[in-house]
C-alpha cells in the first residue's frame, strides 16, 4: 500500500467513526424527545392544542359570509350582542339558557327529521 491510500484509509476510518458518532447521538436525542412527548402533561397539552385549532377552523367556517349555515354572524353579531347585554341586565340567564336549549333540541329534531324524509324518497 502506498502513503497515500494509507493516509485516505485513514481519512475514510475518522470520517466513519465521526458519522457513527453523531448518529449515535442523533439516536439518543430522538429517544429523548419521544419520552418528552410522551409524558401526560405534554399528552394533554398536544390534545388541548388539537381541539383548540379545530374549534378555530369551525369558526372561521362559520364566520366567512354565507358560511356552512347560510347565516353571515358579522351582520347578526350586533343583534346578539344587545340580546344578550338585555338577558344578562334583566338576569335573565338561566329562562335564557332554558330557551336555548330548547331551541337547540328543536333544531336538532327538525335536521333528523328532514334528513330522514329525504332518506325515504326514492330517486
Amino acid at each position: 500500500m502506498s502513503i497515500e491510500s494509507e493516509r485516505d484509509a485513514a481519512a475514510n476510518k475518522q470520517r466513519l467513526i465521526k458519522e457513527g458518532q453523531l448518529y449515535r447521538l442523533s439516536l439518543a436525542n430522538s429517544r429523548e424527545q419521544v419520552g418528552e412527548a410522551l409524558q401526560p402533561d405534554a399528552l394533554l397539552h398536544g390534545a388541548v392544542d388539537h381541539a383548540a385549532s379545530l374549534a378555530r377552523a369551525r369558526l372561521g367556517l362559520l364566520m366567512q359570509p354565507g358560511g356552512m349555515s347560510g347565516f353571515n354572524f358579522k351582520k347578526l353579531m350586533p343583534y346578539l350582542l344587545t340580546a344578550g347585554s338585555f338577558v344578562v341586565r334583566k338576569r335573565l340567564v338561566k329562562p335564557a339558557l332554558g330557551v336555548a336549549a330548547v331551541a337547540a333540541l328543536g333544531t336538532a329534531w327538525l335536521l333528523r327529521h328532514q334528513r330522514h324524509q329525504a332518506g325515504d324518497q326514492p330517486e
